[in-house]
C-alpha cells in the first residue's frame, strides 16, 4: 500500500510539473526552438501533393522541441489560404501520438505553426489572442524557431490547438458535443453560406456533413437543434446556446476587425457543448485580425471589400442595419433582441476601454516586437521585409492583392469612433455589490446601488454544469433594498446551495453594463459549509472488471456520491481524498448535484479525461474515504473494504444506510428491490482509521477490540460508539463481532 501510495505521489507532482511546463511552451517570452527531421528527402513534394490533393494524411518525422526528442509524429500543412506549394514557408499540423498514442510534450500531443502570412508585423495573433484569453476561453499562443534538418526555416507562431486537452481545461470535459466550424471546400464566392449555423442546408442533420468537422464520438443531432432552433424559435435557443459566450465573440471580431471569422466567410471558429447543455463558440485563426482580412464581410454593403478608412469607421452594428447576402443568424437572430444589442456594446466597451482607450495594447505590440526583433531578421523565409515589420505596427504595408494597414492607424481612429458610437455610453453605475452571508439551505439577499436605471437583474449559478439563470432586482421597498426609489436594488434566491456564481447587469434607454465588466467570463462568487451527512459517498466499485466503463472505455475505480438533503450542493470548493494526512488531495470539479441526485468520480488518476477524475486510485486492499469542506471540516467519511471483482460497496438503504456489498447500482438508488441484491450485510464501520484520539465505529451487533497481545481494549454491548484512544500505544489493534467474528485491522499513530 506504501508503495502504491508513493508511486501516485510521483504520478501527481509530474502532473504538475507537465502543467507548469506546457505554460512555459506557450509563455510569449520564451520562443522556443522546434527541429524536424523528416524521414524523405522529397518531404516538401509529398507535403505538397496531399495538399493540392485535398488529403489530411501526414508523412513521419522526428522532431526535438527545446531538447526533448520524439520519434515517429506526424506532419501535414495547417490551414487553407496560408498554404502554398509555391510557398517556401507553409504552416504545419505536428501529432506527436500519430504511430505512439501515448507520445505527447509535457502534456501536449499536438503543435500547429502558422506562418505568420498575411502579417508583415508578426503580432496580431499573439496579441488577438492575448486579448481574447481575458473575455472568454482562447488559445495560448507564442513564437517558435523552426528547424528542417537542421536548416533555420523561420519563425512561427505557435498556437494552442483547440482539441480535447483544451476542452478539459477550459470545460472540464472532452466527450461533450464538439464540431470545427469550417467547410470541407470553403465557398469563396462572395456571400457564400459555410459554416454560417443557417438552416439553408436541409433539414436532416446528415445535409450539414460537409459543412462542419465534428470532433467528437456523437452531437450531429445536436448540432442539427441549435441550427433550427437559432433559425426558427430564436426566442429559445439561450437553452441551447451561451448567448453571452456568441455576444463576446462578436464584440471581439467587430472591435479588432477580425473578419476573417464569421462576419466573413463564416468559418474560423470551434463550438463545444458545455456541461450546461449549452453550445459555446472558441475563436480561431486569428492571424488576420487588425484588418489583415478585408476581402469581404459577405454584407450588400461592402460586398466588394472595404479600405481602411471604412475598416476604421466600420459601424458596430452594421449587420443588424444592413443585411447580408446569405444567412448570418449567429448575428441577425441574436441582433433581433434590444437586450442582446445593450450587452454586446457593453461588452465591446469593456474591450476598447481595457486594451485601447488606454493604449495598453500598444505597450504590449511594442514589447512583443522587441523580443522576436532579432529573430524575424533571421528570417530568410519570410514573406515581408524586415523594414515591413518594424513599420506595420503603425502604418499600412502594400500585399500582393491588398494593403495591411498599420495596428495603430486602424486601431486608435477606431477607438476614437466606437467611443463616440451611440450606445457606447451613457450606461448606468453600478457600486456597492452587498450580499449577505451565504448559509446553505437558507435565502439569500443580495443588494446594489444603481444610478440612472430602472432595469437591474441578477444573474446566478451554483456550478458549471447548470446555466446562469435570471431574477429582476427591485427598488420598490419590499425586497430588502431599503425604501423606495432610493437606488438600492434587491432580490432573493431561495434555498440557496453551497457556492453561488453571480453578477448584475442594468440598462437603461441609452446603454448597458455589467457587474463585473468581464461577466460572464468573470462573476462574483459566495460559499459555504455543508453540514456533515448531506452529502454522502453512497457506492463504490474498486474492482471493476465489465461493470461500467468511462468515457476513454476503460473500466476504472468509481465513487458515488449522493445529495442526501433538500438542497441543491455545489461540489465546488469541496475536497476529496483517502488519505487522512492530506484531506485536500483533491478538489471536486464545480457542478452542482441537486437534491436526491448522484455525482460520479473516477478513481483512475487521469485528469487529462475530464474533471470529474480524480488524482488518486481505489486501493482493493481497502482504505479510508473522505470528503471535507473547504475548511477541512469532514463531511462523510466511510472505510470502504476490499471487494470481489464487479461488486460493488454502497449503502442499502440508499444514501442513509449501512455499507454493504452490492450487486453496482452506477449512478441509481442502491436501495435493493428485493433481498437478494444485497450480498452481504453484517459489516463494520471505523472511522478514522488509521486513528489518533478518537474512534468511532459502527457495526450490526455488540463488538471487542483486541491488541497484538489478544489483550481486550474495548468491549461494548452497542453497535455505534465513540471510543477515546488517547491512551492508547501507536500499533495495530484489532476489532472483532461477537456473534459471526467478523474483524477488521484498526491502526494508532502518533
Amino acid at each position: 500500500m506504501f508503495f502504491k501510495r508513493f508511486f501516485i505521489l510521483i504520478l501527481f507532482l509530474q502532473f504538475h510539473q507537465n502543467i507548469s511546463a506546457q505554460d512555459d511552451f506557450y509563455n510569449v517570452d520564451s520562443i522556443s526552438e522546434i527541429r524536424m527531421y523528416f524521414y524523405q528527402q522529397n518531404w516538401d513534394h509529398l507535403l505538397d501533393s496531399m495538399y493540392v490533393a485535398g488529403q489530411n494524411d501526414r508523412i513521419l518525422a522526428n522532431i526535438n522541441i527545446n531538447g526533448d526528442s520524439y520519434d515517429s509524429v506526424g506532419v501535414r500543412y495547417k490551414g487553407f489560404s496560408s498554404v502554398s506549394i509555391n510557398n517556401i514557408k507553409n504552416p504545419f499540423n505536428i501529432k506527436l501520438d500519430y504511430v505512439d498514442n501515448d507520445q505527447d510534450h509535457k502534456g501536449i500531443n499536438k503543435i500547429k505553426l502558422s506562418n505568420v502570412i498575411q502579417d508583415p508585423s508578426f503580432i496580431r495573433e499573439v496579441l488577438s489572442y492575448e486579448i481574447a484569453r481575458n473575455y472568454m476561453p482562447a488559445s495560448q499562443a507564442n513564437y517558435t524557431n523552426l528547424f528542417i534538418n537542421d536548416t533555420l526555416w523561420g519563425l512561427y507562431v505557435n498556437v494552442e490547438a483547440v482539441n480535447d486537452k483544451f476542452t478539459v481545461d477550459h470545460f472540464g470535459s472532452m466527450d461533450n458535443p464538439f464540431f470545427k466550424c469550417n467547410p470541407e471546400n470553403l465557398n469563396i464566392q462572395i456571400g457564400g453560406e459555410n459554416s454560417n449555423l443557417s438552416n439553408s442546408h436541409g433539414t436532416d442533420s446528415s445535409d450539414y456533413y460537409s459543412y462542419y468537422d465534428i470532433e467528437s464520438n456523437y452531437g450531429w443531432s445536436n448540432l442539427y437543434q441549435l441550427i433550427d432552433t437559432l433559425n426558427n424559435y430564436s426566442d429559445s435557443v439561450y437553452k441551447l446556446l451561451n448567448i453571452d459566450r456568441v455576444l463576446w465573440m462578436h464584440a471581439f471580431n467587430y472591435a479588432l476587425i477580425n473578419y476573417d471569422s464569421y462576419i466573413g466567410y463564416s468559418q474560423n471558429y470551434y463550438l463545444f457543448k458545455q456541461r450546461s447543455n449549452e453550445f459555446s463558440p472558441i475563436l480561431w485563426d486569428l492571424n488576420m485580425s487588425f484588418g489583415g482580412f478585408r476581402l469581404t464581410d459577405a454584407s450588400q454593403l461592402y460586398f466588394n471589400g472595404f479600405n481602411i478608412v471604412q475598416a476604421q469607421l466600420m459601424d458596430p452594428l452594421i449587420h443588424y442595419f444592413t443585411p447580408f447576402i446569405s444567412n448570418r443568424p449567429l448575428i441577425t437572430k441574436l441582433f433581433q433582441s434590444a437586450r442582446n444589442r445593450k450587452m454586446y456594446l457593453a461588452h465591446l466597451r469593456t474591450i476598447i476601454n481595457e486594451n485601447f482607450l488606454n493604449q495598453n495594447y500598444f505597450a504590449r505590440a511594442q514589447y512583443i516586437q522587441n523580443l522576436i526583433d532579432t529573430h524575424v531578421q533571421a528570417d530568410t523565409n519570410k514573406f515581408y521585409t524586415y523594414n515591413n515589420f518594424t513599420t506595420n505596427l503603425t502604418n499600412s504595408v502594400s500585399l500582393v492583392a491588398s494593403i495591411c494597414p498599420g495596428i495603430s492607424e486602424l486601431m486608435d481612429a477606431r477607438t476614437n469612433y466606437l467611443i463616440n458610437y451611440s450606445g457606447y455610453s451613457g450606461a448606468p453605475s453600478i457600486d456597492s455589490v452587498a450580499p449577505q452571508n451565504l448559509v446553505f439551505g437558507n435565502d439569500l439577499y443580495i443588494n446594489t446601488y444603481v444610478s440612472s436605471s430602472n432595469d437591474v437583474e441578477l444573474y446566478y449559478r451554483s456550478g458549471e454544469n447548470m446555466r446562469f439563470n435570471k431574477v429582476p432586482m427591485f427598488d420598490d421597498g419590499n425586497h430588502n433594498d431599503g425604501q423606495a426609489n432610493d437606488g438600492n436594488f434587491g432580490c432573493v434566491i431561495t434555498n440557496c446551495s453551497n457556492s453561488l456564481d453571480y453578477y448584475i447587469y442594468a440598462e437603461n434607454d441609452s446603454a448597458g453594463v455589467f457587474s463585473p465588466q468581464r461577466a460572464a467570463y468573470e462573476f462574483y462568487s459566495l460559499s459555504a459549509s455543508i453540514p456533515q451527512g448531506s452529502l454522502v459517498i453512497n457506492e463504490v466499485m474498486s474492482n471493476n472488471k465489465s461493470v461500467i466503463a468511462d468515457n476513454s472505455g476503460k473500466y476504472d475505480d468509481w465513487i458515488e456520491l449522493y445529495n442526501n438533503s433538500s438542497t441543491p450542493i455545489s461540489t465546488k470548493g469541496l475536497f476529496f481524498s483517502d488519505n487522512l494526512q492530506n484531506l485536500s488531495k483533491w478538489g471536486l470539479p464545480n457542478a452542482v448535484i441537486l437534491a436526491g441526485d448522484y455525482f460520479i468520480i473516477w478513481a483512475d488518476e487521469d485528469g487529462h479525461q475530464g474533471d470529474n477524475h480524480a488524482n488518486f486510485q481505489l486501493s482493493n486492499l481497502g482504505e479510508q474515504l473522505i470528503i471535507s469542506n473547504n475548511d477541512l471540516s469532514v463531511i462523510d467519511a466511510e472505510f470502504i473494504y476490499p471487494q470481489q471483482d464487479d461488486v460493488a460497496y454502497g449503502r442499502s438503504p440508499n444514501g442513509i444506510g449501512m455499507f454493504a456489498m452490492l450487486t453496482p447500482t452506477f449512478n441509481a438508488n442502491n436501495t435493493p428491490s428485493s433481498t437478494n441484491n444485497i450480498l452481504q450485510l453484517k459489516l463494520i464501520t471505523a472511522f478514522p482509521n488509521p486513528f489518533l484520539e478518537q474512534l468511532n465505529v459502527k457495526t450490526s451487533q455488540s463488538f471487542s477490540i483486541f491488541n497484538v497481545l489478544s489483550e481486550v481494549m474495548y468491549n461494548s454491548n452497542k453497535s455505534e460508539v465513540s471510543i477515546n484512544t488517547i491512551d492508547w500505544n501507536p500499533g495495530v489493534y484489532f476489532l472483532k463481532n461477537k456473534s459471526d467474528n467478523q474483524s477488521l485491522k484498526l491502526i494508532k499513530i502518533n
